[in-house]
């Protein structure tokens, strides 16, 4: 009796090579869109030089032992809208309309984002006119100023001036850009207090708690009209961007993005259109490596404030930097935690994530807020908030 044959059947060769083909045509298709989809997104970055920086800057504080570097990062709001929709107040030469200096910890364990009002007065120092027409002088102007008139590198120059930080890097993020990055993410949830009618910026929101996107997120966090009572417009509205970008950064480190490989695309390719960086940081590489290198920072470690300010004095309808400020410097160049008498008022990414506001305890622990005073609550829709 012949023993029975162990050779594979020749209809079964033809079946394993075809899967054996398709599997390698997939992983072909798969690894040629991720390149295309890198390279896409690399191209997107656009680079600024830095020449008009030039070599008077404050030195890098950098303790010996140090595990790496503290990094201070500019981020700019492009409010250029020249044949743009949806402006507020016509056309303009490119103010920034949002100014906050990331720093991040040399342990990587803490970040904070400083907001800096842009109707300060502040002494700006001589710039490259991005025109190409020549040195701006410099001298006594609004804090914003800086960049309609040298751009970006005059912005971090006025910043390092008045701060005596190093500035590592900087990143220009245009408007339009972010309306696309809050679409990718399905739209961030906001609060408004009470019903916005702005006749001056053309903006209605309704009252209530509800997902914003596209323009009505972009009208969110520009609004600086019939908000609310505060005296300053423009504080209640860092307030409001403060607490949008903690919002929005909880959902783009959320679950529900990180595994979605469209919705995270869609973001990262808005993310990577609309920014403009040194050149230090122009290109996905080095960005991946800037996330790698502060991914284990919890999102209740990465907060939101405002620098101390105070009226000015000459002129009712602007500010000045408050002699607080100077503290505030200082524990940024020296990468110091903020310390609780300068954290009034910080917002947590992870405190905009689970939908409740955090408040500070002593050494700047995070705890769940106890249910807020009236005068919380007041303060509150005075900010354009929901308490």
């Amino acid at each position: 009796m012949p023993e029975p044959s162990t050779a594979t059947p020749p209809h079964r060769h033809r079946v394993l090579k075809t899967v054996a083909l398709s599997l390698a045509a997939v992983l072909v298709v798969v690894l040629t869109a991720g390149l295309l989809a890198y390279r896409h997104l690399d191209k997107n970055i656009t680079s600024i030089s830095t020449g008009g920086l030039g070599t008077d800057r404050p030195s890098e504080v950098v303790a010996h032992d140090a595990p790496e570097r503290p990094l201070n990062i500019l981020m700019i709001g492009s409010d250029t809208r020249q044949g743009q929709s949806g402006h507020i107040g016509g056309a303009t030469p490119g103010l920034s309309d949002t100014t906050i200096l990331l720093h991040v910890s040399a342990d990587r364990e803490l970040a904070y984002g400083v907001s800096l009002p842009r109707d300060a007065m502040v002494h700006r120092p001589p710039c490259r006119r991005k025109d190409g027409q020549g040195t701006d002088p410099g001298g006594l102007s609004m804090f914003n100023e800086a960049y309609a008139v040298g751009g970006a590198t005059c912005t971090v120059k006025t910043v390092e001036k008045i701060s005596d930080i190093r500035v590592n890097h900087f990143m220009v993020i245009d408007f339009n850009g972010f309306k696309k990055m809050v679409d990718a993410l399905g739209g961030v949830q906001v609060c408004v207090p009470t019903e916005v009618d702005d006749t001056t910026g053309h903006i209605h929101l309704p009252a209530g708690t509800y997902t914003v996107r596209g323009q009505r997120a972009l009208d969110y966090v520009r609004v600086r009209h019939d908000l609310g009572t505060a005296e300053n417009g423009d504080i209640g509205r860092m307030r409001r961007q403060q607490a949008f970008l903690a919002s929005m950064a909880a959902k783009a480190v959320s679950a529900g993005t990180l595994v979605n490989p469209v919705r995270l695309y869609r973001f990262l390719d808005a993310a990577t259109e609309s920014l403009s960086t040194d050149p230090g940081l122009a290109s996905l590489k080095r960005l991946s490596s800037l996330a790698r290198s502060v991914k284990g920072i919890g999102l209740d470690h990465i907060q939101f404030l405002t620098v101390p300010f105070e009226p000015y004095a000459p002129d009712p309808n602007r500010l000045q930097f408050a002699p607080a400020a100077h503290r505030l410097w200082d524990r940024i160049r020296h990468d110091e935690p903020v310390g609780p008498k300068l954290a009034d008022g910080v917002t947590t990414a992870a405190g905009a994530g689970a939908g409740e506001r955090k408040h500070r305890g002593p050494g700047g622990a995070a705890s769940a807020s106890p249910k807020p005073s009236p005068a919380h609550s007041e303060q509150a829709a005075e900010n354009g908030l929901c308490a």
